[in-house]
């Protein structure tokens, strides 16, 4: 089957609504795999990869993190980065519902609602970051200050 047009995602409609550049990159996906996977299978520097988790607080709200795939949420500076006493992963099977995108495809920018999002401070190192595209077999790669813009979210210390 030839692709004779590129099928955009929610994510770079929004990214090119806002002006925001960014590369496209692609790689053969049926079913979920994890960051470092896909950083291998594109040939990318695991440190530039970046992967997004959601949570959710004490408070029944829903939190958005992006921190590096080869790094851990680390849940107590997550939840004091958004006010939070505690945070806890989303369950997988919820996270169509509260995010309109599946496990592997999930990413900070054009979720169903805005929900609050921290990016891990060691991206502001970095020239360019890559995050999943909103789905799988998709990634994008942009400057850390535009995805933060595009996604509304902060820097903060979330890692372990």
């Amino acid at each position: 089957m030839a692709k004779n047009k590129e099928v955009k995602t929610n994510a770079m409609r929004i990214l090119e609504r806002e002006r925001i550049s960014f590369t496209h990159h692609t790689y053969e996906c049926g079913e979920f795999v994890d960051g470092i996977q896909v950083a291998d299978l594109l040939g990318l520097p695991h440190e530039k990869v970046y992967k997004t988790l959601v949570t959710v607080g004490g408070s029944r709200n829903y939190f958005v993190f992006v921190l590096p795939i080869e790094k851990e949420l680390d849940l107590k500076k997550a939840a004091k980065s958004v006010g939070e006493k505690a945070v806890s992963m989303l369950p997988v099977k919820e996270i169509n519902a509260v995010t309109g995108y599946i496990r592997g495809g999930c990413t900070a920018v054009g979720m169903k609602k805005q929900y609050v999002t921290r990016i891990d401070a060691s991206a502001q190192a970095l020239e360019t970051m890559i995050v999943s595209g909103g789905r799988l077999g998709s990634q994008i790669e942009l400057s850390p200050e535009d995805l933060c813009r595009a996604a509304g979210a902060e820097f903060a210390e979330i890692t372990m």
